[in-house]
């Protein structure tokens, strides 16, 4: 699924991004890497997402997060 789908409060592993190499990389350098846990704060009727990545919040737009591949994480 990718991460515009998610449920608010939901949180997701990053498995894959299909995204233009810089916006890639710039993400990356925020911290966004493979197997990284992501957990949904609030969507927009827009598709915008508000989300919490490393103990930050960070927006996105639905035309990146509809290329983020994630899955539910498991319960550690």
């Amino acid at each position: 699924m990718n991460l515009s789908e998610g449920n608010i409060h939901g949180k997701y592993c990053v498995i894959s991004m299909d995204l233009a190499f810089q916006t890639q990389r710039r993400l990356q350098a925020l911290g966004m890497t493979l197997d990284t846990e992501i957990e949904i704060l609030h969507k927009k009727h827009n598709g915008t997402l508000a989300i919490n990545l490393r103990g930050t919040r960070f927006a996105l737009g639905k035309d990146i997060s509809e290329h983020i591949e994630v899955v539910p994480c498991q319960k550690k």
